[in-house]
C-alpha cells in the first residue's frame, strides 16, 4: 500500500491533502469535521485586524457557474466556475486564541495539523498575528499575499497589493520571519505578471515555502438582466484555472527549487496528482468542499491512494515534480523529438457523413477523396489536432521513420525559416460547408 505521508518544511504530514484557508476553516466546529474526515492539515481562514475585510465576509456572495455561464443549482460537476466575494475571518484574531489552542490539540491527537493564516493592516499587524499563531502552538503560518479582494476595499493596502510589489512583499516576509520561529509560507497572487519576482523575493527574505496560487479577480455578466454578477468584480477559481496554477508551480519548482503548496484547481484526486507531479507535494483543497461537503474529502484521499497503488508509486516523493523534470525547457528541445504523421482508420471512419477532421485540419493534410478522407502525409506536420476532434477515434498518430522521411512523401521542414510557394499549390479540401451535414 502506498505511503501518503510526507515531510514539508520540517513538518510530517500524514497525506498531501490540507484544507485551504476559506470558509470551511472559519468555524471551530467545521475544522473539527475536517480533522475527522482525515485532512492532514487545515489552514485557518485568514486572521486579521482589518475591519473592512471582516465586514466583507459578513457580506459574502457566491455564484457557482457552469460552462455556459449559468448558475448551477444542485449537482456540481467538474466544470464549475467558483465566482465569489468574501473577506478574512469575521472574528478578531485575539478572540481565536483559545480556539486555536484547543483545535491544535484536537488535530494533533489525530495526526493532523492546524496551520495559521495572517493578513494584517500594517507590518506590525502581520508580526502580531503571526506571533499569536505561533504562541498558540501552531506549527506553521501562511501569509495571505494573494487574496483578490483587499485591493477593492477602500483604504486597505494588504493582500494582493502586497503580493504585487516585490519590495513590500520581501519586507513583510523578512519582518515576520525574524519575529517567529515557525515556517512562514507566502500565498502568491496570480493577479500580476511578476509572480516569479515575488516568489524569488520572499524566498530570499526567508520564506520557507510558497503557495501557488490564490484565485484570480474576475468579472461575470448575467446576460438576461445585463447586470454584473455579485454587483461587480469578484474572486474566481475552479478546475478551469488548474493549468494556470500549474504553470507557476512548474516554474517555481524548476527555477527556484523551493517548497510549494498547490492551490486553485482541485476537484478530485486526479487534480491532486497533477499538482504533485508538477512539483507541489502538499495540496490545498478548498472550493469543492464548499460545494460538495466535507465528506468529499475522504474520496480525494482514497482516490489518491488507489491511484498510487495502481501506478506503482510507493510514496509522494516518487511522484513529486516528475512532470516538470520531464518538460522541455524551451521549444527548441521539442523540435528535436521524432516527427509524427496522421493516419485514418477507414473501418471506423464515418465519412462522408462526418467531415469534422477535414474542417479542423488547417495544415492542408486532410481532404475529401472519392472513397473517404485522404491523409496527405506530405503536408501533415503532426500537430495531433485531428485526433482531438474526431468523434469516432478514427485518426491516429504514428512516428515518421527515417525511411519515410527520405522518400519525400512525408512533411519536410524547410531549410529556410519561412515556407515559399506554399499557396501556389491551390489546395482544395474538397468539401462545401453548405452541403456538410
Amino acid at each position: 500500500m502506498a505511503d501518503l505521508s510526507l515531510e514539508f518544511c520540517g513538518i510530517k504530514f500524514k497525506s498531501p491533502i490540507v484544507i485551504a484557508s476559506i470558509e470551511t476553516t472559519n468555524s471551530p466546529e467545521v475544522i473539527r469535521e475536517c480533522v475527522d474526515a482525515g485532512a492532514a492539515g487545515m489552514i485557518v481562514k485568514t486572521l486579521t485586524d482589518i475591519e473592512d475585510m471582516a465586514r466583507l465576509t459578513q457580506n459574502s456572495k457566491y455564484a457557482i457557474l457552469n460552462e455556459k455561464n449559468e448558475v448551477i443549482k444542485g449537482k456540481v460537476n467538474k466544470n464549475f466556475v467558483f465566482y465569489s466575494r468574501s473577506g478574512y475571518s469575521s472574528t478578531g484574531f485575539r478572540e481565536w486564541v483559545p480556539y486555536l489552542k484547543e483545535l491544535n490539540e484536537y488535530a494533533k491527537d489525530q495526526g493532523s495539523h492546524l496551520i495559521g493564516s495572517a493578513g494584517g493592516k500594517t507590518v506590525q499587524s502581520w508580526i502580531d498575528i503571526s506571533r499569536t499563531i505561533e504562541d498558540c502552538g501552531l506549527p506553521m503560518v501562511e501569509l495571505n499575499f494573494g487574496c483578490p479582494h483587499p485591493a477593492m476595499m477602500p483604504g486597505v493596502h494588504g493582500g494582493s497589493m502586497i503580493g504585487q510589489d516585490a519590495a513590500v512583499a520581501a519586507e513583510v516576509t523578512a519582518r515576520v520571519c525574524e519575529a517567529v520561529n515557525i515556517p512562514v509560507v507566502i500565498k502568491l497572487t496570480p493577479d500580476q505578471s511578476k509572480v516569479m519576482d515575488i516568489a524569488r523575493a520572499v524566498r530570499d527574505a526567508g520564506a520557507a515555502a510558497v503557495t501557488a496560487t490564490n484565485r484570480y479577480t474576475g468579472f461575470s455578466v448575467d446576460i438576461e438582466t445585463g447586470q454584473p454578477r455579485l454587483g461587480g468584480p469578484a474572486g474566481i477559481g475552479g478546475v478551469w484555472a488548474k493549468p494556470l496554477s500549474l504553470r507557476w508551480v512548474n516554474r517555481i519548482y524548476t527555477e527556484l527549487g523551493m517548497p510549494i503548496t498547490g492551490s486553485n484547481g482541485i476537484y478530485d484526486h486526479k487534480d491532486v496528482v497533477e499538482f504533485i507531479m508538477t512539483g507541489a507535494p502538499l495540496v490545498q483543497v478548498g472550493s469543492v468542499l464548499m460545494l460538495k461537503g466535507i465528506k468529499h474529502l475522504s474520496s480525494i484521499i482514497s482516490g489518491l491512494e488507489e491511484f498510487m497503488d495502481k501506478h506503482g508509486y510507493p510514496d509522494i516523493e516518487s511522484m513529486t515534480g516528475i512532470a516538470s523534470r520531464a518538460a522541455v525547457k524551451d521549444y527548441g528541445d521539442q523540435f528535436k523529438k521524432p516527427r509524427m504523421h496522421s493516419e485514418i482508420k477507414e473501418e471506423t471512419c464515418k465519412n462522408p457523413t462526418c467531415t469534422i477532421c477535414i474542417q479542423t485540419c488547417f495544415y492542408d493534410a486532410l481532404a475529401q477523396g472519392p472513397d473517404g478522407v485522404m491523409a496527405l502525409s506530405d503536408n501533415c506536420i503532426g500537430c495531433e489536432m485531428c485526433t482531438q476532434t474526431c468523434p469516432f477515434d478514427s485518426t491516429s498518430m504514428h512516428t515518421t521513420t527515417e525511411e519515410q522521411r527520405s522518400s519525400q512523401k512525408f512533411y519536410q521542414i524547410p531549410e529556410e525559416v519561412f515556407e515559399t510557394g506554399k499557396f501556389e499549390k491551390n489546395f482544395d479540401r474538397g468539401i462545401k460547408l453548405a452541403k456538410v451535414r
